[in-house]
């Protein structure tokens, strides 16, 4: 079985050895490079093919973020996951318009970053939970302050469905948002799913996508 070979990009090495150390032995991923800077990086992708590059978003000289449009641009093939430690609006909306295909905190656990560089590999895109809330807040906060099209998009919501949706923005789990409404977690999940129909999306990337490409949500 061929494994999903990867490059570290983290300008701290004790850094980079807890991210090996996580990924050791681990049965289809395999560590072929670390770096600690852009230069380095493109100096190694002279030589290596790396599946996916691991990249964290403050390097000197060139942020992660650069990195990312670089390799979107010259290096298509290759997938991007952000490891950071910033996690607000700015960083994570500038990191999307930059190409990556996932974006994780620093502190995530060992199970959710091999989730996260297996879907990315296999050409989905992975947002961890609280990463995911902070695109869904935003998103919702653009409507609530006069952007026409989302507003209308939302207005299509029934109020339960826009109450679970608030619910789900607020980082509150099914059975909690169930026990709250006194409802079960099933028709929870039925009303969950008919937002991203109406909405006419498949998931908060989605989401993201749509309020990028309709000038919703400001970049910089």
């Amino acid at each position: 079985m061929n494994k999903i070979k990867v490059i570290l990009v983290d300008d701290h090495q004790i850094v980079r050895d807890g991210i090996k150390s996580l990924l050791l032995n681990h049965s289809n991923i395999k560590v072929i490079g670390e770096v600690t800077n852009a230069y380095e990086l493109f100096e190694l992708l002279r030589t290596l093919c790396p599946d996916v590059v691991l990249l964290d978003i403050s390097l000197p000289k060139m942020s992660g973020i650069e990195i990312a449009k670089i390799l979107t641009k010259d290096y298509p093939k290759i997938k991007k996951l952000m490891l950071s430690m910033y996690t607000s609006e700015d960083f994570i909306f500038n990191s999307l318009k930059a190409g990556i295909n996932g974006y994780l905190p620093k502190n995530t656990t060992r199970e959710e970053l091999l989730k996260a560089i297996n879907e990315v590999y296999m050409g989905k895109e992975y947002f961890s939970k609280s990463i995911a809330d902070t695109i869904l807040k935003s998103y919702l906060n653009s409507a609530k302050y006069g952007k026409n099209i989302t507003a209308n998009k939302i207005s299509i919501l029934t109020k339960r469905e826009h109450e679970i949706l608030l619910y789900v923005v607020e980082g509150i789990a099914n059975p909690d948002i169930a026990k709250r409404l006194s409802i079960s977690i099933r028709t929870v999940e039925t009303h969950k799913t008919s937002i991203m129909r109406k909405l006419n999306l498949n998931s908060t990337v989605d989401l993201v996508k749509f309020a990028i490409k309709n000038n919703i949500i400001e970049l910089s």
